[in-house]
C-alpha cells in the first residue's frame, strides 16, 4: 500500500523531509545496545538495554564526534534500561522498563540530576499487571510518561502520586495510542516492526513529542507541554525511518531541525539524522544536561487522555498480520533480562 493512499486512509500526514544521513560512528566496544538517546549543544548521552556485561551498565556521554567522554554509573544493578528522557531543567531518566517475559512486579526509572554523581532510582508499579515498555518521555511538568510496547494499541502511563526513593509509587493509565501500522515502511521485522513502540523524545522546548517503531517516527504538537494529551489526543506527522537494524533510539537535535535515531549493533553504529519539515526550537545554551541545576520532585501529570480509535483498514491489516503473536517480542541479539 503506498504511503500517501495510507495517509488519506488513516488521516496521518506524511512528514516531507529528505533521507537520513550520518551524523557520526558510535564506535565503543562498550556500546552495542543502545537502547536510549538525547541530544545537547555538547553532543549526546546514551544507555544500553544490556544489564550482562558491567561495563555497559553506565550512561555514557559523548562527544559530537560520538566519541565517549565521561561515564556514570548506577549504584545498584538496572534490570533492563530500554530508553533515556531529559527534562527541562537538564535532569536525565533513565526508563528502566523492559519486561520481556513480563514477569516484573515493578519497573523504575533513574534521575540523574545536572552536576550529580550517581542517579536515584524510584519505583513503579501497574495498576493492570506487567507490561513491556521501550518509551519514557518528560514533559513540561517534569513528570516521566510510560508508553508501552503493546502491539497495536499503546498504554501511555504516569505516576499516580509523587516519586519517592525506597517506595513503589502506583502508575496511572492516562490513555492510549493505536499505532498507525500501515504506512508500509521497510524494516527488517514486516508489518511486526511497525506495531509496536520502541523509543520515544520530547523537544528542548517541551512543545513537540514524538514516538517511534521500528520503521517510523511519529510527531505530535503539544503547544502546552502536555505530551499525555498531544498523544493520546493529538494527529501525528508520520515520518519514515526505513530499514534500521533496529531501531529502539529517538531524539531531537539540539538545535530543534531533526530527529536524531541510533540502532543496536556493533562496528561502528551510526548516528542516523532526519530533518524535519518543520523544526521543532532549538535546546537553549548551555547545555542544560550539563549545567548544574536544583532537581525537583516531578508532580502528578493532569488530564485523563482519550483513546484513538484506529482506522478500519488499520485494524484489518493488524488483525490479519498479527493474529496470534500475543505479546509482541522482536527476535533479538540479546538475551531476556526479565
Amino acid at each position: 500500500m503506498g504511503v500517501l493512499l495510507v495517509a488519506a486512509l488513516t488521516g496521518v500526514p506524511v512528514g516531507m523531509a529528505d533521507p537520513a544521513g550520518t551524523v557520526c560512528r558510535i564506535e565503543d566496544d562498550r556500546l552495542t545496545e543502545i537502547s536510549g538517546l538525547v541530544a545537547d549543544g555538547r553532543g549526546y548521552v546514551v544507555v544500553n538495554d544490556g544489564v550482562d556485561d558491567a561495563s555497559g551498565r553506565r550512561i555514557f556521554f559523548l562527544d559530537r564526534r560520538c566519541a565517549v567522554t565521561r561515564t556514570v554509573r548506577y549504584p545498584s544493578q538496572p534490570r533492563d534500561t530500554e530508553d533515556l528522557a531529559r527534562g527541562a531543567d537538564g535532569t536525565l531518566w533513565v526508563g528502566d522498563i523492559g519486561d520481556n517475559d513480563r514477569v516484573r512486579d515493578t519497573v523504575a526509572v533513574w534521575r540523574l540530576a545536572p552536576g550529580a554523581k550517581r542517579p536515584a532510582l524510584f519505583r513503579l508499579s501497574y495498576p493492570d499487571g506487567p507490561h513491556d515498555a521501550e518509551a519514557l518521555l518528560v514533559g513540561a511538568d517534569g513528570v516521566p510518561v510510560v508508553v508501552t510496547k503493546d502491539p497495536l494499541t499503546a498504554g501511555v502511563y504516569v505516576p499516580d502520586g509523587e516519586l519517592r526513593a525506597g517506595e513503589t509509587t502506583p502508575l496511572r493509565r492516562a490513555g492510549d495510542w493505536g499505532i498507525p501500522i500501515g504506512t508500509g515502511t521497510s524494516n527488517p521485522f514486516g508489518i511486526r516492526g511497525r506495531a509496536v513502540v520502541t523509543g520515544g523524545a520530547v523537544s528542548a522546548d517541551g512543545r513537540r513529542v514524538a514516538l517511534r517503531t521500528y520503521a517510523d517516527a511519529f510527531e505530535f504538537d503539544a503547544p502546552d507541554g502536555d505530551v499525555v494529551r498531544a498523544i493520546t489526543e493529538g494527529e501525528p506527522t508520520t515520518l519514515a525511518l526505513p530499514d534500521e537494524p533496529q531501531g529502539e533510539s529517538l531524539a531531537y537535535s539540539a538545535d530543534g531541525t531533526a530527529l536524531l535515531t541510533v540502532s543496536e549493533g556493533e562496528g561502528g553504529v551510526p548516528l542516523l539524522r532526519y530533518p524535519l519539515a518543520e523544526p521543532a526550537a532549538a535546546a537553549p545554551s548551555p547545555s542544560p544536561s550539563l549545567s548544574p541545576s536544583p532537581a525537583a520532585a516531578p508532580a502528578v501529570a493532569g488530564g485523563e487522555g482519550r483513546r484513538l480509535p484506529l482506522q478500519p483498514v488499520i485494524a484489518a491489516l493488524g488483525l490479519l498480520a498479527i493474529a496470534g503473536m500475543g505479546g509482541l517480542v522482536i527476535a533479538r541479539r540479546r538475551r531476556s533480562h526479565g
